[in-house]
């Protein structure tokens, strides 16, 4: 039998944005019209709206996206438990969290220990523990969630964390959620998980981020332009560096998935989540540079074709154009990001890496790689 634990508390340089009524890019496309923006709140304020108290599994919940939205819906009154392995601690404190709301926080979350790829388990400790509603933030595999679905067969709403790596390469931007999909993608298996449960008859809803950021952020998207930053080198970027992509903020996001339970509008629906504006490459480089309050930096362009990296990513980006159009949204669920890039980079900034955290060391190797062959070349 699994068993619930209760944790007791012990000048400034222009910025290549795009906005994403974009319609018209290396061909004609136009996924939604533009609506009116409503008034947001203060930067930064995860707010929820009141709803009846639900229990709720997040399956995950430590590292990153979860951090926040367990307390958003610890806020909103809900019961949570969190299904992890117990390798990493349940609850952290937040930079910039007070003891008080921290305490809060750990005293009232709860925690199921376990594998989810021991499905046996999954099944035998989620039957006996019941559960309104679950949120599905780090599964890959539809057979992980097959187990979730047979344990729990009155649940209420399965809100599951894709990816919009799902979607087809195109030349036609920004993606859809109607776009054709890449089956062969790496994240096909997020494509599966979407398709079992629209068979299955649960309601469901999906959630396709661009590119996540942020606070804590295991994947070194704003932190790879920091370290640089931070030691005054110069930004290796590939090719012409207007390439464009798309960040959204991890507090957007947490509110996203916050917004979507229990609401009938997302009811067997997919949503792009992300900011909405698009940057260039370079863009995103003086974007950090401006966040962190470091100089404009020097940017070095190079043809990644030219180099033999190994197994080692020089850049942390697709090499290519990749951004989503978020007007659903917006227009149905009412989402409106709340950080714009530089204020989120800001907020990452001071949050996390300005304070002199970081998820993983500087590693210049390939940069000095570029840099040498390009300064020999200039030479």
């Amino acid at each position: 039998m699994a068993k619930l634990v209760v944790l007791q508390p012990t000048k400034q340089p222009p910025i290549s944005l795009l906005s994403s009524s974009l319609s018209h890019f290396n061909g004609t496309k136009l996924c939604q019209i533009q609506y009116k923006r409503k008034v947001s709140q203060p930067k930064g304020a995860l707010h929820v709206a009141a709803s009846s108290t639900k229990k709720i599994l997040i399956m995950g919940g430590t590292r990153f996206i979860g951090v926040f939205m367990s307390r958003l819906l610890v806020k909103e009154g809900h019961q949570v438990t969190l299904f992890t392995r117990g390798k990493a601690p349940v609850t952290q404190q937040l930079p910039g969290e007070s003891d008080s709301d921290y305490s809060d926080f750990k005293s009232k979350i709860l925690h199921l220990k376990g594998d989810r790829q021991d499905f046996e388990f999954v099944k035998s400790s989620l039957s006996a523990e019941g559960f309104d509603v679950v949120y599905d933030i780090n599964g890959r595999e539809a057979v992980e969630v097959e187990p979730i679905l047979e344990a729990l067969p009155n649940l209420e709403q399965f809100i599951y964390c894709s990816s919009a790596g799902v979607y087809l390469k195109s030349d036609i931007l920004p993606h859809c959620e109607v776009d054709a999909v890449d089956p062969k993608s790496r994240h096909k298996g997020k494509l599966n998980t979407e398709s079992l449960l629209e068979k299955s008859g649960v309601n469901w809803t999906s959630l396709r981020p661009v590119y996540i950021y942020g606070p804590l952020n295991y994947n070194p998207v704003e932190e790879w332009f920091f370290h640089r930053l931070k030691a005054g080198r110069p930004i290796p970027i590939p090719n012409s560096g207007v390439q464009i992509t798309q960040l959204g903020h991890v507090k957007d996001l947490a509110t996203a998935f916050v917004r979507v339970l229990g609401n009938e509008k997302a009811s067997k629906q997919v949503f792009n989540i992300s900011g909405d504006k698009y940057v260039t490459f370079d863009g995103l480089a003086k974007a950090c540079a401006k966040a962190g309050g470091f100089p404009e930096p020097e940017i070095v362009h190079y043809n990644p074709k030219e180099f033999d990296f190994g197994k080692k990513k020089a850049f942390p980006f697709r090499d290519q154009h990749f951004f989503a159009s978020v007007e659903k949204a917006k227009h149905v669920l009412g989402l409106k990001p709340e950080f714009d890039l530089v204020e989120g980079l800001t907020d990452s900034y001071n949050l996390d890496f300005g304070r002199g955290t970081y998820r993983k060391e500087a590693d210049f190797s390939t940069d000095d790689m570029i840099l040498n062959k390009t300064f020999a070349l200039q030479s």
